[in-house]
């Protein structure tokens, strides 16, 4: 079975090659206008979109490879077939829009015109250019991207094809987990992990160089200094986010043979309440770290309907009603008394190993019997 993999890699071109790429993205912007506007004209005058042949016609003599300028248009044409889908089935989204140049940051490869070498890559007409590979490439190699930051670093970002590794032995105990906000989660176990809040690390910092980009004079250098600072400093508070989610995700793949987490509205939540922290704690970028490394660990991941998680009592099934500020939970059936977070990881465990919502986790109920009394043990006086 073959499995879609990608690397990314940090790009040093020279100055000659960093001003040519960046002509390229110029011209993929030009070209991705002229390719709307004539669809808008035609659409206009026939009601019809233009097909791929006359898109092929407008990409020739762009001054681009043949394959990027191709790409372009694939993009755009897929772009106009996702807003006829969403206004046939009724669902909002607005046609595809004329771009600047800060919002077209790629020149996609999809087959020719690259050749990685040893401490090179080779891209057609940029010729060789000095590549960090801080890892080997495995597998066939069959698309290349060239991606530029708004920080201004380059980056190459390389999709392969090669086969599925054997699945590993996970003897870990699952486990459940909820997310929050006062700590990033608390798990079934009674493990707390502290919300790093890296967003309010450098908040002052990002608000100062904000306000500084905000007075300089628009199409100045010392605008476009400004802004590349302030793009440099959100790309260090992603990356730094990156790094714990990918650290944490990797652990916990590796230590447990299933993880149970919510599944989590999360950008719904972020839209009503606490969009800031909610966005900080990157919950559905941690899922899909978990989900996508689970498998080579051996690992499962599971996710369960988060309704009433925090309100039932994970003993007896009493729902007890909590504000938001009440961080204690209280049953006044059975007495059990415990952290609020981690009454819910055990029943997001509980309902994950009892197929609640469609679940098809395992059925090793003994085990996590025994888990559940041990997390009562600290929690009952």
């Amino acid at each position: 079975m073959n499995v879609i993999r990608s690397y990314k890699f940090r790009l040093y071109p020279n100055k000659l090659q960093e001003n040519e790429m960046q002509a390229h993205i110029f011209l993929s912007k030009n070209l991705w206008n002229d390719g709307l506007e004539f669809a808008k004209q035609l659409y206009a005058d026939y009601q019809r979109f233009p097909s791929r042949q006359a898109y092929q016609e407008i990409s020739k003599n762009s001054g681009l490879h043949s394959q990027v300028a191709q790409n372009v248009f694939i993009r755009l044409a897929l772009a106009i077939r996702a807003k006829i889908r969403r206004k046939n089935a009724g669902l909002k989204g607005g046609f595809p829009r004329f771009k600047s140049i800060d919002r077209l940051k790629s020149l996609h490869y999809p087959q020719l015109g690259f050749s990685p070498r040893e401490k090179k890559l080779k891209v057609s007409p940029f010729g060789e250019i000095n590549i960090k590979k801080h890892r080997e490439v495995e597998g066939t190699i069959k698309t290349l991207t060239l991606k530029r930051e708004a920080s201004g670093k380059w980056f190459a970002v390389l999709t392969v094809k090669t086969e599925a590794t054997p699945l590993q032995k996970n003897d870990g105990n699952p486990v459940g987990i909820d997310l929050g906000l006062i700590n990033f989660a608390v798990l079934s176990d009674g493990t707390t992990i502290k919300n790093p809040r890296h967003l309010r690390k450098y908040e002052e910092r990002l608000k100062k160089n904000q306000q500084d980009l905000s007075f300089k004079k628009k199409v100045s250098r010392n605008r476009k200094k400004a802004k590349k600072r302030l793009a440099v400093l959100h790309e260090k508070v992603r990356n730094t986010r990156k790094d714990f989610l990918h650290k944490l995700s990797r652990q916990l793949v590796h230590s447990h043979s299933l993880l149970a987490l919510e599944d989590l509205a999360s950008q719904e939540m972020a839209e009503r309440n606490y969009g800031k922290s909610i966005n900080d704690a990157g919950w559905s970028e941690f899922i899909g770290m978990l989900s996508c490394k689970a498998e080579s660990a051996g690992s499962r991941v599971i996710l369960v309907n988060p309704k009433n998680t925090s309100k039932e009592c994970n003993d007896c099934g009493t729902l007890v009603s909590k504000t938001l500020w009440e961080r204690h939970h209280d049953c006044p059936s059975c007495g059990l008394s415990m952290d609020r977070d981690l009454n819910a990881a055990i029943n997001i465990l509980n309902r994950a190993t009892a197929g609640i919502a469609g679940s098809n986790a395992c059925e090793d109920e003994a085990l996590v019997s025994s888990m559940k009394q041990e997390a009562h043990g600290f929690s009952r006086g």
